[in-house]
Formats: C-alpha cells, sequence, structure tokens
C-alpha cells in the first residue's frame, strides 16, 4: 500500500474528517538529507475536523501525529500539517 493511502486511512479513521488532503512531495527533496531512494518520505496533508474544535495549532497537529506515529517512527521524514476545522476553512474561502 502507498504511504499516501496508509495516511489517509489512519486520520480517517483516527479523525474523521470531514475534508483530508494528502500530497506526496519527495519529488520535490529529491537528493537532500532525508530523501529516500522511490520517495514517500515527505508528505504534506490538508485536515478539516470537527474534533480540532477549541483546540490550539499545537493540539492539532500532535492529534495528528499520534495517528501517524508509527510511520513518522520510521517511513515518514517530513510532515507538514495545515490542520483547521470546517468552519475555519469556510471562513478562509
Amino acid at each position: 500500500m502507498a504511504m499516501a493511502t496508509t495516511i489517509e486511512n489512519k486520520l480517517r479513521a483516527a479523525l474523521v474528517p470531514a475534508r483530508l488532503e494528502v500530497e506526496d512531495q519527495s519529488h520535490q527533496h529529491a537528493g537532500h538529507a532525508g530523501a529516500r531512494e522511490g520517495g514517500e518520505s515527505h508528505f504534506a496533508v490538508t485536515i478539516e475536523a470537527e474534533i480540532f474544535h477549541g483546540l490550539s495549532r499545537l493540539a492539532r497537529q500532535r492529534l495528528v501525529n499520534e495517528a501517524l506515529q508509527e510511520e513518522l517512527a520510521g517511513t515518514i521524514h517530513a510532515l507538514s500539517i495545515r490542520a483547521m476545522t470546517p468552519e475555519e476553512a469556510r471562513n478562509l474561502a
């Protein structure tokens, strides 16, 4: 299974997002420290979920990191997280 799919499945199960985007950005880091042969090491996640309501930015990122604990300890070298509530996302539009 591709790492992006694993990330998506774990975040959907743990945080029940209204919207979730997972982007593999590994190609942008080819040749850099931490970049793996074959990619799947650098990811960007945009997630909208009600569970983030009332939480600080740090607390939101911790929830995402906890859901991906196994992957962050192994395969994933870098993870960019943009976490918000659906209401916050609507206000940005």
